[in-house]
């Protein structure tokens, strides 16, 4: 019996529209047209406004495609569009999602073990997650919270020799139960960048 062979059917995928067209790229009849010093020359005809900005050295982009007429501008298209990139990796990064990572700790943790979970919560924060370090007092150990508190500073101590953190939840009480959540601080340079530039 003849085996009878199925093809896939091959899928196209569209090119990504560009979401500011440029110069020829600009499919209707006129424009409203702003220059490269903010100055408004008023609706034109496209191809006269591309023509415009081509004898400056500059392209006309679309920068409000939906407008009626659309709104183009003249300006350098590669530095635009790098801008454009640079402000979306930037919104991104600030989406990133963040992970609270739990850590187990316990007052009769021998030095292995405390070095073990160290390595670990340093292993999360630099990933961007934060984590939550808890300590459950069981039986005799209710007795000595104290020691609870001095494991958790000498943890909190130990981490900040090896990585830059910052307190999201200073060392908290609840029954037998003591929290703490650290989190990774931002570098030096992303804290200037969102600082106010002053005038």
């Amino acid at each position: 019996m003849k085996r009878i062979r199925f093809r896939r059917k091959q899928t196209f995928q569209k090119p990504p529209q560009e979401i500011y067209p440029v110069n020829e790229k600009i499919r209707v009849p006129e424009v409203r047209v702003i220059d490269e010093n903010g100055q408004m020359l008023g609706v034109l005809p496209t191809q006269k406004a591309i023509l415009l900005a081509k004898e400056k050295g500059l392209d006309l982009v679309a920068v409000s495609p939906k407008a009626v007429p659309p709104v183009a501008k003249f300006i350098n298209y590669g530095s635009f569009k790098y801008q454009q990139e640079k402000a979306l990796k930037k919104q991104k990064s600030l989406q990133k999602k963040t992970d609270t990572k739990s850590i187990r700790l316990s007052p009769r943790i021998g030095n292995h073990d405390f070095n073990v979970r160290i390595n670990q919560a340093e292993k999360f924060l630099n990933k961007g997650d934060k984590i939550s370090a808890e300590i459950f007092l069981k039986g005799r150990e209710r007795q000595h919270p104290e020691l609870a508190k001095e494991l958790m500073e000498k943890f909190v101590k130990t981490l900040e020799e090896k990585i830059k953190i910052k307190l999201e939840q200073e060392i908290k009480r609840q029954g037998n139960k003591f929290t703490i959540i650290i989190a990774p601080k931002p570098d030096v340079a992303e804290e200037t960048d969102k600082k106010p530039e002053q005038n």
